[in-house]
Formats: structure tokens, C-alpha cells, sequence
């Protein structure tokens, strides 16, 4: 086995004061963020999907296996497609797969299987969860904690698009075999969530929930 190699921390110390201010900040910024459903054809800049995915890149991972494959879709006739086979697998389940108390707590959501926003959007982002890597030499390496690494990445990303101004939904049909067919990745990866972003149109509109406060979702012992 390889001898690790360190080098230097590359880490920036703040004053307390400095500490409080930009937590408070990023928290602000962070509680307007919302799923949208309703997005603006427009295209997003150069460079921001970019940047976000360098973001998302340098997230924590079991052993570093960096368990993760990110594609982004543009092009309008894959978005179609990945529409049509994402609604097929909705209609499944609004009709025969979720149950009563699912479909119960979706209500007030106002979701349905309809997907307009597969379309519209100018970029979705396909989260791949790599079971197993392979080294120079084609050696199959197993990758570990890839759930937990995958779902670490795919938080920072969308907390960077939102940072940079985009709007994201999170959508994951069920199964979701049929990214792998349309977007040509191999066996061992699997769907973890498709990722819309994008603009949100200028009437969107959101469900007026809430979010538990920090005394119901932490406790300090």
C-alpha cells in the first residue's frame, strides 16, 4: 500500500465576530431558498453549473472514492425524452404504487405526474452513485459510505446554485433505470436524484409551508 502523502491545511481562521456575521448571512440567504416547479426557459450563464459542480466536486466521501457522476442535460430533444420516461414512471406511481398516506401527505403540495419543467428548464443535472470505481489497471475498487457521500455532494451543489442565483428542484422517479439508457452510464452506477435548474418563471408560485424551528430541530447537550 501507497504511504498517504500530507501537505499543509489550507484553512482561513475568522474573528468571532466575523464567524457569527456570516453564518448569520449564509442562513439568511440559505431559508429563501424553495423548490420551484415552475421555470423560464432562459440559460443559465457560462460558468455557473460549472463552478457549482467544482463545489459539489469537493465534497467529503467515504475513503475519497468520491463516489459521484454528474451529467447536465441541455439539449432540448434529450430533456424531452427524459420527460416522457419520468411521467410514465409518475403515472405508475400516483396510480398504483404510492399509498393512500402518501399520496395524503403529497396533497398539499400540489404535485401530480405531470413534469412540464423536464422541458423547460434550461439544464437538469443527473446525480449518478457510483457502487465501485476502477483503478489504471482496471481493478475494481469498492467504494464505501456512498449514499452519505453522494447526499453531502448533491446538498453542496444545490446550496451553490442557489448561492450563485439559480433555482433547483429535486425530482426522483421511481425506478430510475431509464437515466442510465438515455444517458449511456454503465451498470454500476445508479440514479440518485435528477436536479433541475434554472430561472423560475416570473409567475411562479410556491406552497406557503415551514420549517421547523431550531428548537424542534436540535437539541445542544
Amino acid at each position: 500500500m501507497t504511504a498517504a502523502r500530507f501537505i499543509p491545511l489550507d484553512f482561513r481562521e475568522r474573528p468571532a465576530a466575523e464567524m457569527r456575521e456570516r453564518a448569520a448571512l449564509f442562513s439568511e440567504l440559505m431559508r429563501r431558498r424553495r423548490t420551484v416547479r415552475h421555470f423560464d426557459s432562459r440559460p443559465i450563464p457560462d460558468g455557473v453549473i460549472e463552478h457549482a459542480l467544482i463545489t459539489a466536486g469537493s465534497a467529503p466521501s467515504g475513503a475519497n472514492r468520491q463516489p459521484w457522476h454528474f451529467v447536465v442535460v441541455s439539449d432540448p430533444a434529450k430533456k424531452a425524452a427524459i420527460r416522457e420516461a419520468a411521467e410514465k414512471e409518475e403515472r405508475e406511481f400516483y396510480s398504483r404504487r404510492a399509498s393512500k398516506e402518501w399520496l395524503e401527505a403529497l396533497e398539499p403540495l400540489g404535485t401530480d405526474a405531470d413534469k412540464p419543467f423536464l422541458a423547460t428548464a434550461p439544464v437538469l443535472i443527473a446525480i449518478f452513485l457510483r457502487r465501485f470505481n476502477f483503478d489504471a489497471d482496471a481493478k475494481r475498487l469498492k467504494n464505501y459510505y456512498t449514499a452519505e457521500s453522494v447526499g453531502i455532494a448533491t446538498g453542496m451543489l444545490i446550496a451553490a446554485l442557489h448561492n450563485a442565483g439559480v433555482a433547483t428542484l429535486t425530482h426522483t422517479p421511481s425506478p430510475m433505470r431509464f437515466l442510465n439508457d438515455l444517458l449511456d452510464r454503465p451498470p454500476h452506477e445508479r440514479a440518485f436524484v435528477l436536479l433541475v435548474a434554472g430561472y423560475p418563471s416570473r409567475d411562479a408560485v410556491v406552497p406557503e409551508i415551514g420549517k421547523y424551528p431550531l428548537d424542534e430541530l436540535a437539541s445542544f447537550v
